[in-house]
């Protein structure tokens, strides 16, 4: 197969595969250029409402099958209940994880050897971030939570309420690349307690000027939910687990939404380790457990923007597990 070319023009999505709880940005890209063998095994680690992995069933044959993961129960009822037929067929088997746990997910818990295909959704969901009582918006009143996972302990009014400031401007700046970190972090910690995502966008209004309030907002948002999910952690260790848990010839195909995210996948793909250090061997050739099939990402088309402007800023990387050459390596 051909590299994927830069753009998808056909919509890249195909309406069927949405629902009330999440829209699947550039599905028919993640189908198309994910699936290497019809009766393999693919796993969606980021399941959400099950839009990938309903089109992923609907491309595999009979005997193809889909794991689908994900941290957030509400994920997994709603797609059990969407998915019932594919789960009592046994094409589809559902596991509450997070994919910083890939491999002990896939290895130990499912005893799966090799999987042909891995997919990675990152960010947040449609119905995480409509779902008001979650946390995740600022554009509805709600308790400062922002878990993925219900289970774990961090939330996010803990990172406002009790981190220092020091520890909130490095959360603001690194996780959410916010300029005025350190001015957003002091009026933050000024206005304690703050127990609401209202009481905290409205802390954050008082020092940034009303033509940046939308972006400022939603960049100080992003910063403390990756830093309440560990979710750059979890990218990182996920990267990294996909080298031993998808057999040679297989693929794996990440959408991310930021930067932040799309640079480690960049790096990762391109150089097979996340500090994006070329590896060659004592001949010069690379040293790397991938083949890049997407130099630059995959976009959205115009269509399909219109038609869910959340994929206005989703990237689509893929690259397929090949076997590193039998040489000694040098920096």
């Amino acid at each position: 197969m051909t590299n994927a070319s830069s753009h998808i023009t056909d919509g890249g999505a195909d309406p069927s595969y949405g629902s009330s709880y999440h829209v699947p940005v550039l599905c028919d890209a993640v189908v198309e250029h994910l699936i290497t063998n019809p009766a393999g095994c693919y796993v969606d680690a980021t399941l959400g409402g099950g839009g990938h992995a309903a089109a992923l069933l609907d491309a595999l044959a009979p005997a193809g099958r889909v794991i689908g993961i994900d941290q957030d129960a509400e994920a997994l009822s709603a797609t059990r209940a969407r998915l019932s037929d594919a789960v009592a067929a046994g094409r589809l088997q559902v596991v509450r994880g997070n994919f910083e746990r890939l491999a002990h997910l896939l290895t130990d818990v499912l005893e799966l050897e090799a999987i042909d295909g891995l997919l990675l959704d990152l960010g947040v969901s449609s119905h995480q971030l409509d779902e008001a009582d979650r946390g995740f918006s600022f554009q509805q009143e709600a308790p400062l939570d922002m878990r993925m996972d219900d289970r774990q302990g961090l939330t996010a009014h803990q990172v406002v309420n009790d981190w220092s400031e020091e520890d909130l401007r490095e959360a603001l700046w690194t996780y959410g690349e916010e300029r005025a970190g350190a001015r957003i972090a002091r009026a933050i910690v000024d206005a304690r307690p703050l127990d609401t995502t209202t009481a905290l966008a409205d802390a954050v209004r008082r020092v940034v000027p009303t033509r940046e309030e939308v972006k400022t907002l939603a960049r100080v948002f992003q910063g403390i939910r990756i830093a309440v999910n560990r979710e750059l952690k979890a990218l990182e260790a996920a990267l990294q687990q996909a080298v031993d848990v998808l057999q040679i010839g297989g693929r794996m195909a990440v959408i991310s939404y930021h930067s932040l995210e799309d640079r480690r996948v960049k790096r990762f793909f391109r150089h097979g380790n996340l500090q994006g250090e070329p590896r060659r061997d004592v001949y010069g050739n690379p040293v790397t457990p991938w083949n890049e099939l997407t130099r630059k990402p995959l976009r959205a088309s115009d269509a399909e923007i219109e038609a869910n402007p959340r994929a206005r800023s989703a990237r689509l990387r893929i690259a397929e597990r090949i076997a590193e050459p039998d040489l000694p390596a040098v920096p």
